[in-house]
């Protein structure tokens, strides 16, 4: 199967309630854990690379990556940008073949972030692209994406506007999260979610979701969220196989032997959270 577009997926899930998993993918190995978990799921998948994995490798590799990966499998495969932080940057995977972008103008004002988002959308829409926009923060790290915790909370009016006047296919929300490895226990704030949801009738998307505990995740999902983006835990994952194996053979050399520990560990995460969000069986 070739790739997909994102927006029948998401379309779908909002009506069956469910959500899909994005999956942050940084080298081939992933790719292929990530699709192998699919496949023995039955669940479709999305995905992703960030602006900083970009810069590793370039749009070319990572796309050429997940195309083959679709390209062998009846599984729908979507490739999205993650927080693209810039126009140039959107219309740089738009034009790799992409076939659902975001930009981030989450930093920005929201006068800003209407322009930038909205300018996103009409590139992208005369393809048939989908675009996901943000508004409110989601905090931590994550590559080269810093943000604060200063007001990081969705404002449902604002939301309801944001929509209405950038066009876009998704909605990245704050209420809670934060990206890269949880000092402690995060709260998603639930509420804040529903009474986005009574004012906003797009998917929602939940970034920051490593380390949420899986109920409060299901909670959101039964709320509205219909994209749920998973990176800093997959990349632990791989990296708890590699480390196993190398310390029970420290003299291997071999990457396709390491690396395997690595790609099962990934499967094996990745299927347990397509369980959580509800997508099993959905392909």
């Amino acid at each position: 199967m070739s790739l997909v577009s994102i927006k029948e997926l998401l379309t779908d899930a909002q009506k069956g309630h469910y959500a899909i998993g994005a999956f942050n993918v940084e080298n081939m190995e992933m790719v292929m854990a990530v699709l192998a978990a699919a496949e023995e799921k039955n669940s479709p998948v999305i995905m992703q690379t960030t602006p900083g994995t970009i810069k590793y490798a370039g749009f070319d590799y990572y796309y050429a990556n997940v195309k083959t990966a679709a390209s062998r499998t009846r599984i729908p495969v979507v490739m999205h940008l993650d927080h693209g932080s810039s126009f140039d940057l959107a219309v740089q995977a738009y034009r790799a073949g992409y076939t659902s972008i975001m930009i981030d103008g989450s930093k920005l004002s929201l006068e800003e972030n209407i322009a930038l988002t909205k300018s996103v959308v009409d590139v992208c829409h005369p393809g048939n692209v989908p675009v996901e926009g943000e508004l409110g923060k989601v905090g931590g790290k994550e590559d080269d994406l810093e943000n604060g915790d200063d007001n990081p909370y969705t404002v449902p009016a604002e939301a309801k506007e944001f929509v209405e006047r950038t066009g876009v296919d998704s909605l990245a929300v704050g209420i809670g999260t934060a990206h890269g490895v949880y000092k402690g226990t995060p709260h998603v704030n639930v509420e804040r979610l529903s009474e986005i949801r009574e004012v906003v009738d797009i998917p929602l998307v939940l970034h920051g979701t490593s380390g949420v505990p899986d109920d409060q995740v299901r909670d959101c999902v039964s709320r509205g969220i219909c994209k749920v983006n998973y990176a800093t835990d997959l990349r632990i994952a791989f990296t708890k196989g590699v480390k196993a194996y190398m310390q029970e053979n420290p003299d291997a050399f071999d990457p396709k032997k390491y690396s395997a520990l690595g790609i099962e560990e990934v499967k094996q995460y990745v299927m347990q959270k397509m369980d959580v969000v509800g997508s099993t069986g959905k392909a």
